[in-house]
């Protein structure tokens, strides 16, 4: 379950949309639920994992101050690319960083908790024993930023534009066929299907409400507004942000809504504390982190181990920049090298699996990464959910039903990433590769891998991070002392994004985020249906009748112990399929701030969260300033 990263991270999945005409006539056809929302037990909030861990009547979550003062602009960087477009629904354009701040769903998640979710713009949500409907009780006194309340006839207006408007949402909500107001502020959602435990979670998710009387009407020019459009009109939402100003493709500001309808609310309490939060755009991160050094930027993350380790002991020696590598527990995720298998050259898996054995992960540890990361080796690995050994129990029976559908290794070997200890190691692994891609018809003719027709193995390497680029050098150049004729092209985010949707590629770095509870998003990552949707999830393109069964023994997972083993028959077969490379893992958040900020004593353990709750600090502001006055 892991839509809700659609909060963090531009939206970059596909899927065919229902109709509006089919939207309107599904709840005609419709079963009703098991039993009456009145009937149900009403929940203040919900969890895949266990019981949530806030009581009903809690005050505020216990990693943030309540108390915490409010005010000051929040200076944010974003190294390259740009943006074109202000709605996040939509497959056209590049939009803007945090668009999703203004927007509010019916739950929202705990940075704290894995896959558990608490009531935001819903009072209490219920369901029936075989999760056959979901009912939601909208807040009395939510309001839209213009004023409006936001009604019931709001969320079903949103729901059936946003699988319209953006094939994300058709594939996630799927198995949601109708809905309709069930009482006073009161909506329930039906679905086609039954005992899936995760459907009230993803209703809850519903991202995002929207104001059913802007999307239907016009913008200042008189033009009828399409959900389905890039546009750069400013949007109407109702979170604790609103868009302030916007340079279009340079910077956006977004403010503090003063009177933000829901800022006491347990679930809001002590959070959203800066009157402005700035994102600025950059040509890419040299320039974007001189402006940190500079003070124009006032927190960064870094991504680069390297430069974690070299580039701020100037800033830091006079304690006015700090630095802290925060340690988080959210599952690991799957990066790496991500094949293109539409792609004639990779579409057996000996060559898939000679590029990892060509990757020697070990050497750039040392070279580039000052030995700090450790090797991903699996697609849900930091957890219970990981494949290990060999498969036995459940696992194995799950295994079994698509036995004729799955490579034989599955049964007989534990997936491991190669290691290379040694530089016969290496030599060693190279010569695998090479056995394996003479097996799959290349052979070496001088300096030249070629197929029979006399064609040299073409690999070209789309990355958007310059500062990847040794990384990506190194591992060409061993792919050309196997003859192939390997190559990179660096482009901007926005080329990237629209290269990646598009499909054209050979590799591109791709991550592939899980939860400790995986569900229905399973079917955008890998199913065969996702496969030829452009710019959905399954970006390399795999097609897989095994998986796709084994998909739906998550999804329908009556309890945990059937969930954990579903995933790690998945898990076991994904590796087998080979379909990326594995990159590397790294369980902290490497963060640098001028010294200016107040924080809660205790980090929520999923993510830092220091947009949500941190604030300024009014006597580390001054020290500062008095600090740079006497420099």
């Amino acid at each position: 379950m892991r839509l809700a990263n659609v909060r963090r991270i531009a939206i970059t999945s596909v899927f065919l949309a229902l109709g509006a005409s089919l939207a309107l006539l599904l709840p005609a056809l419709t079963t009703p639920a098991s039993s009456s929302p009145q009937e149900q037990k009403r929940h203040h909030a919900l969890s895949l994992i266990g019981e949530p861990k806030m009581p009903p009547d809690f005050k505020n979550f216990d990693w943030v101050n309540p108390d915490a003062p409010k005010g000051g602009t929040l200076r944010m960087a974003i190294p390259g690319g740009s943006f074109d477009s202000l709605n996040p629904f939509t497959t056209q354009g590049d939009q803007a960083a945090a668009v999703p701040l203004i927007y509010e769903t019916l739950m929202n998640e705990s940075p704290d908790e894995s896959s558990t979710e608490y009531g935001q713009l819903a009072e209490w949500v219920s369901y029936p024993d075989d999760y056959s409907s979901v009912t939601f009780k909208l807040r009395d006194g939510a309001k839209f930023h213009d004023g409006k309340p936001i009604t019931v006839d709001d969320v079903i207006f949103s729901l059936f534009a946003l699988k319209k408007s953006h094939p994300l949402f058709a594939l996630y909500y799927k198995n949601v066929v109708a809905v309709e107001e069930t009482g006073e502020r009161e909506v329930t959602f039906r679905f086609d299907v039954k005992n899936n435990r995760e459907m009230p979670q993803i209703v809850g998710q519903l991202v995002y409400i929207l104001p059913k009387h802007f999307w239907e009407g016009t913008d200042a020019n008189g033009n009828k507004r399409d959900l389905s459009k890039s546009t750069l009109e400013v949007p109407v939402g109702s979170g604790a942000y609103r868009i302030k100003s916007v340079d279009p493709g340079r910077s956006i500001v977004y403010e503090r809504v003063k009177d933000y309808w829901g800022k006491d609310l347990p679930i809001n309490r002590g959070q959203y504390n800066f009157d402005e939060i700035r994102y600025t755009y950059y040509r890419d991160k040299t320039p974007a982190f001189e402006a940190f050094k500079a003070g124009s930027v006032d927190l960064w993350t870094e991504t680069t181990a390297r430069d974690w380790v070299t580039k701020y002991e100037e800033l830091t020696k006079t304690g006015r920049v700090k630095k802290d590598a925060i340690r988080v527990y959210s599952p690991w995720e799957m990066s790496g090298f991500v094949f293109n298998m539409r792609r004639p050259q990779f579409q057996d898996p000996r060559v898939r699996r000679a590029f990892n054995l060509a990757f020697d992960f070990e050497l750039i540890n040392k070279m580039s990464f000052n030995g700090m990361y450790l090797r991903v080796g699996s697609f849900f690995d930091g957890g219970e959910l990981k494949a290990t050994g060999l498969p036995q129990g459940r696992e194995l029976e799950i295994l079994n039903e698509v036995r004729s559908e799955v490579p034989p290794d599955v049964f007989t070997t534990e997936w491991k990433n190669p290691v290379n200890e040694t530089r016969d190691d290496y030599r060693r692994h190279m010569a695998e590769a090479m056995k394996l891609l003479n097996a799959a018809g290349w052979t070496l003719k001088g300096q030249r891998l070629v197929n029979d027709k006399g064609e040299q193995f073409k690999v070209e390497f789309l990355i958007p991070m310059s500062e990847i680029v040794g990384v990506v050098e190194s591992y060409v150049n061993e792919l050309k002392t196997l003859g192939m004729d390997a190559s990179i092209r660096v482009v901007d985010s926005s080329q990237y994004q629209r290269r990646e949707r598009s499909r054209d590629f050979d590799i591109i770095i791709d991550r592939m985020a899980q939860s400790f509870s995986p569900g229905n998003e399973q079917r955008e990552f890998w199913s065969s249906a996702s496969a030829d949707m452009p710019g959905s999830r399954n970006t390399m393109g795999l097609k897989s009748p095994a998986v796709d069964k084994i998909i739906d023994k998550i999804i329908f997972a009556p309890d945990r112990a059937e969930l954990v083993a579903a995933t790690r028959a998945l898990d076991r077969v994904l590796l087998w399929n080979h379909i990326v490379v594995p990159h590397w893992e790294y369980p902290f958040e490497r963060i640098a701030y001028w010294d200016v900020f107040g924080r809660p004593s205790k980090v929520p353990s999923q993510r830092v969260a220091a947009t949500r709750t941190w604030w300024f600090d009014a006597d580390k502001q001054k020290a500062l300033a008095a600090a740079r006055a006497g420099r």
